[in-house]
């Protein structure tokens, strides 16, 4: 919609009431996706909630160069969001209570973000929610994601969290690599840091990063595995 584009660029000037009025103006949109989740142990309201918090992240990281619709590019974002809050299914159960204490938290942090022009401290979450710096930490801990060491993140499932978690005594050796690595991604095309962004920062699943991109699930496949050959023979 042409109106949401003039938000935001309004939003990448700085504009924070812009950015009130696109998650107004798109709340049916939120509302849409949320309501795909009912049934799953949430409230409706943390639902919304959560999902506009997903379309505010969608609004401050859209890139026009992406040629797509904001709706498009929000949609993948805004659900991702709530399959994070919701992914609590399977080893630790996190009772309704705890996740709108952590509902609650996750929307005070992003209004303190917009009022302060960066990420708040414990303390000052703690001090806005009129809670303890404890209490604030455990309830953002309990609605946090549960990621097992020998889950994949490669594309070809040959790379594991266990096996790029280092020891603390590696700090000089990471920053290194991380430095090498940010080189290599330099020299790739726009297309290939583009579907890396997505899938690695963003976090979308390859269907969700075609969905952006304009290309099909097997494409992105296809290409992420050139990618990553190409910064191993980089790296």
């Amino acid at each position: 919609m042409r109106n949401n584009q003039t938000l935001l660029r309004q939003i990448k000037d700085g504009d924070e009431a812009a950015l009130e009025k696109l998650i107004n103006e798109n709340m049916g949109l939120i509302k849409a996706v949320a309501l795909r989740f009912l049934g799953r142990g949430a409230e409706t309201e943390d639902l919304i909630q959560i999902g506009a918090i997903g379309m505010i992240k969608a609004a401050r990281s859209f890139d026009f160069s992406y040629n797509t619709e904001f709706s498009t590019y929000a949609v993948p974002l805004i659900i991702g969001e709530i399959r994070r809050f919701l992914r609590d299914d399977g080893q630790i159960k996190v009772s309704r209570s705890i996740k709108r204490q952590g509902v609650a938290v996750m929307r005070k942090s992003e209004e303190l973000t917009r009022t302060l022009g960066r990420e708040p401290t414990v303390g000052e979450l703690a001090r806005e929610c009129e809670m303890s710096p404890e209490e604030v930490t455990y309830v953002l801990e309990a609605v946090s994601p549960v990621h097992s060491l020998h889950e994949a993140v490669g594309g070809d499932n040959t790379l594991t969290l266990e096996s790029v978690i280092s020891d603390k005594e590696n700090a000089i050796e990471r920053l290194t690599d991380r430095i090498a690595l940010g080189e290599a991604i330099a020299t790739l095309d726009e297309i290939s840091r583009k579907i890396l962004h997505l899938r690695y920062i963003k976090e979308l699943s390859q269907q969700q990063t075609g969905d952006i991109l304009g290309l099909s699930q097997v494409k992105v496949s296809r290409e992420e595995k050139k990618i990553m050959q190409k910064l191993k023979q980089a790296l």
